[in-house]
């Protein structure tokens, strides 16, 4: 098709190769045929020719090297997209020979006249400065040229590049400081996040510190009307009223808005930079954003829980008020409560800590023992932080021990061993209780923190620890090496404090520590008997045994473990992951003194007279249909660039700034402009009016970039919602007529959002009729958006028509090692995708310990198009759920074949369709079937003449039989008649089912489609099904 004369054809056949490369399949090997379309003249297929070199230029450079001169051809092509796709392929070809040419086309690039041009140069920056760092002075003048581009689109990508290339080079960034801060709220949603972060730096170097503690805010610098002269005396002795730049406040007051951005990235930048830079009164602002980001994804949470865990030390205030936001929840996953449980942990005072104690005697009963345990440290850390309940905590504690769980009772053990060391005098009925469950305590840990406390504190129990010490004894070959350790040291101590008893106990259990396996407890053998049984080799180290050994140990601090990650910035890898990662950059402290703040100020350059007076004429020609306010047309005349770049500009920027939705966009307005003219010739003839000319042909140029702004306002805004800071800011210059056109598609979209959320818990019941009234009127208009099928308007589709559902055994629980899976195909639209087959499979815990992490691993073949389940955390012994899959079987029987996993081991099982199961019912009459059958004659149609169980002859019985086999729609007929119709869901194909009686039980199953192989299968089905009594 790529070789064919046929414009047609090479299109559709790089539809199917882009359609492969979406799908993750490899079309390296179609490169040399893709690269001689290059030169077409066609504009959709030389875009779609891009998109393939983009993907493979940097695999296939020989053969890219050799397309080069078109490649510099098309940077000089009318249409924007054009040039930008052969700019972008061209720094795709990593190769150092043709670095000069990247350079030129690069600094061509960022001077033209389109924004979406400008923007792919600076994305070709970073590539071509990772090839060849040495270019990095030429690329520092195109991105400082770039740095004042006006243009929304540009600024977040020329940001990038700035990081990437030259992040220390701030004096850049002074004079387009402002402008930057005011352009924020308008540049797409991951601009904002890389702009947001620079700015956080530079801000830390311009400005002074906002947290001085005696600091006096006066940020108007406006004395008071009634000021009298002894008041002032009396401020100029007082410590000097901190005054706020204005550039750090414009900063603070441009980005408070995006904290309402529906993208998380933004809101975390936004209080991130109001975490570093903002007063500390000001800070709390953040926190309503922060705890609306905890509904979001668990990916997301987990994510902003850290940064509020950092926040919640140092200014518990913020929190307070949301407290209830932290509570854990049953279905959240582990390390989602143990960071709610630290920020918890982190807000106790004296106030909430009842209520917080109430939240934690639940979080102990938990069945997720990690989470028991890390519930356990958060007591004791709150018995230690607050004197008030140490007690409470204490005897809390203490009843654990008690408990059937051996984790429980463990980590209990370690936490009041902690606690003990802080007032040891009070509790020593706590030891004796410790002392008396010891047998019963198998954790290692457990038990030699029990021994450590015998050892410590062996003068307030005279009596137990020697016979502690007894019994060890008798274990000490089969305990494990943190015991042996612990057992050595009581011997020692016990030894110095009641010889007479514990003399040949000790002996005893030195001389089974010399010959252990484990070199440390024979090294620490060796050493203790040296310490506490002098002789004459030991030197005068044995005479401070009792101070060495019996010295007052300084109790442990319980601390937060987000206690010190405050030294990373909010928001980065590096605090996410509390190691410094490559290429992080640290926040400089505050200056003493602030730079010279007029390094920012702009030289602003008054525009000619003639051209603004001319243009001021053009505006009052046009004031009937005028689309923006006086102000902003101001604001135009005195921009540099012309009209319709502003045009193409903002009607870019409501777009979330993704190429693929910016050629639709570009495509929507080609058809619906009258003049078929493209955007790009719109351009050309908007810049020649850039240029002073004479009046009459400014005049006309106006007129156009002004029709083209309203065209790809409205077709921008129905094609895509923007975010709400967007449709803020267009609301406010947009006059009243449009505002109240534009509402009602904002709510109609809204309303098709949550109904189609409203699917997901869609399941209607089967019924025996294949009506299509089955389907209320409201869910088929909900069902308009998903393309089912690609069958004529005349058909409509239908539910499944029938009800018992068959069950098949996907792993038994024996192969599963417990875990046990039963599929069947519930005969509903797939709402993953129109093409798939929806599948629920049933899981069950056979076993008797819980299942962790249940999820879909890889696929054969790799290719298997398959919408796998949300991983299921946790599947308790006895529990069963429900899940939903896609699978597109590409309308064959072939077995989908993937691994089902769970945290500890993997199962291979399939998936194996039966050709019924392929279908989806399709409503129609009798005349429409009879018109379709008449396409589906010769090779399409397969004929059989069966012999009919005398008990299926009834035409409830026929249909009962057929829509046991196939997922097909009742079509009415006659009595010796039964007609069927159905198409498959992967490729829309028709499929008729007819049966018509004979005499004498037989009957003729006739089925017509283009799928052969299938209907020679659904013939054999269908064949058997009618034939069994």
């Amino acid at each position: 098709m790529l070789e064919s004369n046929k414009e047609s054809l090479k299109l559709e056949a790089m539809k199917r190769i882009v359609q492969l490369i979406s799908k993750g399949k490899n079309a390296s090997e179609l490169f040399p045929a893709v690269v001689k379309n290059v030169a077409s003249k066609n504009i959709e297929l030389k875009k779609l020719v891009y998109v393939y070199l983009v993907r493979y230029a940097e695999e296939q450079q020989d053969l890219a090297l050799l397309s080069i001169s078109t490649f510099q051809r098309a940077l000089k092509d009318p249409n924007q997209f054009i040039r930008a796709s052969a700019l972008r392929v061209l720094s795709s070809i990593r190769v150092p020979i043709i670095v000069p040419i990247m350079m030129l086309a690069i600094k061509e690039a960022a001077t033209d006249l389109s924004p979406y041009v400008r923007k792919t140069s600076a994305h070709a920056i970073q590539k071509l400065y990772s090839l060849d760092p040495d270019q990095k002075e030429q690329l520092i003048e195109v991105i400082e040229k770039l740095l004042k581009d006006k243009s929304t689109l540009v600024a977040g990508s020329v940001v990038m590049a700035f990081e990437e290339v030259c992040p220390d080079r701030i004096d850049l960034i002074h004079k387009n400081y402002r402008k930057l801060c005011n352009l924020l709220v308008d540049v797409e949603e991951w601009g904002q996040v890389v702009i947001i972060n620079m700015l956080t730096r530079y801000a830390r170097t311009q400005f002074t510190t906002p947290w001085k503690e005696d600091a006096v805010f006066d940020e108007n610098n406006e004395k008071a009307f009634y000021d009298s002269d002894s008041e002032k005396k009396k401020e100029q002795t007082e410590t000097k009223a901190y005054i706020m730049d204005p550039d750090h406040r414009l900063l603070l007051r441009n980005t408070k808005p995006l904290l309402q951005s529906r993208n998380t990235a933004v809101v975390m930048a936004v209080a991130q930079l109001y975490w570093h830079l903002a007063p500390k009164h000001e800070v709390s602002i953040v926190t309503k954003s922060l705890v609306r980001l905890l509904r979001s994804h668990r990916e997301v949470q987990f994510i902003v829980l850290q940064n509020i865990a950092t926040m919640s030390i140092q200014r518990k205030g913020m929190f307070e008020p949301y407290m209830k936001s932290f509570y854990v929840r049953s279905t959240d996953a582990t390390h989602i409560k143990t960071l709610k449980l630290e920020i918890l942990t982190n807000l106790a005072n004296e106030a909430n800590i009842s209520t917080i104690l109430r939240e934690f005697q639940t979080y102990v009963k938990s069945q997720d023992k990690a989470f028991a345990a890390a519930t356990i440290q958060a007591i004791g850390r709150c018995a230690t932080n607050i004197s008030e309940v140490t007690d409470t905590c204490l005897n809390g504690l203490v009843l654990l021990l008690s408990n059937r769980d051996e984790t429980v009772v463990a980590e209990s053990v370690v936490v009041i061993k902690k606690l003990l060391q802080t007032q040891p005098t009070q509790h020593s009925d706590i030891i004796k209780h410790m002392a008396k469950l010891f047998d019963n305590i198998t954790v290692p840990m457990a038990r030699a923190s029990i021994l450590w406390l015998m050892g410590e504190y062996c003068e307030r129990v005279p009596k137990i620890a020697p016979d502690l010490l007894r019994k060890m004894a008798k274990t000490f070959t089969v305990e494990e090496d943190i015991v042996k350790l612990q057992t050595v040291n009581l011997a020692a101590k016990l030894y110095l404090t009641n010889s007479k008893q514990t003399k040949l106990l000790t002996q005893y259990i030195l001389n089974l520590g010399k010959y252990d396996q484990n070199y440390d407890i024979r090294d620490r053998t060796r050493f203790i008997r040296q310490l506490i049984v002098p002789n004459e080799k030991s030197g005068a180290l044995s005479r401070y045994a009792r101070r060495i050994l019996l010295a007052a140990k300084p109790a442990p601090v319980l601390e937060s473990a987000f206690k010190d990650r405050d030294r990373f910035q909010l928001g980065t890898l590096s605090h996410s992951l509390n190691v410094k990662a490559s290429g992080y950059q640290e926040l400089s402290d505050w200056p003493v003194v602030a730079p010279d703040p007029t390094v920012r100020n702009v030289e602003v350059i008054e525009p000619v007279k003639e051209w603004a007076s001319s243009l001021g004429k053009t505006k009052q020609h046009k004031s009937d249909d005028k689309f923006y306010s006086d102000e902003e047309e101001k604001e135009e005349e005195g921009s540099d660039s012309s009209g319709s770049e502003d045009s193409s500009s903002s009607s870019s920027n409501e777009e979330s700034g993704s190429e693929s939705e910016e050629e639709s966009n570009e495509e929507s307005e080609k058809t619906s402009s009258d003049s078929g003219k493209s955007s790009s010739e719109s351009e050309r003839s908007s810049s020649e009016s850039e240029a002073e000319r004479e009046k009459k042909k400014i005049k006309p140029a106006v007129a156009d970039s002004d029709s083209g702004e309203s065209e790809a306002r409205t077709s921008s805004s129905s094609a895509e919602s923007s975010s709400e800071s967007e449709s803020d800011s267009e609301n406010d210059s947009a006059p009243q007529k449009t505002d109240v056109k534009a509402k009602p598609k904002m709510e109609v979209k809204s309303k098709k959002e949550v109904s189609l959320l409203d699917l997901d818990d869609f399941s209607p019941a089967p019924t025996n009729t294949p009506k299509p009234s089955v389907i209320s009127s409201s869910l088929l208009s909900d069902l308009e958006g998903l393309s089912l099928s690609n069958t004529s308007s005349t058909l409509q589709i239908t539910t499944s028509s029938f009800g018992p559902v068959k069950t098949y055994e996907l792993l038994h629980h024996m192969t599963g090692k417990g875990l046990s899976a039963k599929y069947h195909f519930p005969r509903q639209p797939c709402l993953y995708q129109p093409r798939m087959v929806a599948v629920q499979v049933m899981l069950t815990n056979s076993s008797d310990r819980s299942l962790e992490e249940i999820h879909i691993g890889d696929r054969s073949p790799a290719s298997l198009n398959i919408h796998c389940f949300n991983t299921i955390e946790r599947l308790e012994p006895g529990a069963s759920v429900t899940v939903s899959m896609g699978v597109d079987f590409s309308d064959s029987t072939q077995a989908a074949n993937f691994q089902l996993c769970t945290k500890e081991d993997q199962f291979s099982v399939s998936i194996q369709p039966a050709v019924g199961e392929l279908l989806m019912p399709t409503t129609m009459t009798q005349p429409d079937f009879c018109k379709e059958q008449k396409k589906l004659l010769g090779m399409n149609e397969t004929s059989a003449t069966i012999a009919i169980a005398t008990a299926n002859t009834s035409s409830q019985t026929i249909s009962k039989q057929v829509l046991s086999v196939a997922n097909v729609g009742v079509v009415p007929s006659s009595n010796n008649f039964h007609r069927f119709a159905g198409h498959t869901v992967s490729s829309g194909a028709m499929v008729l089912v007819s049966l018509e009686l004979k005499e004498s039980s037989t009957a003729l199953l006739t089925i017509n489609t283009e799928k052969s192989v299938m209907a020679s299968m659904l013939l054999r089905d269908l064949k058997q099904a009618l034939t069994q009594a």
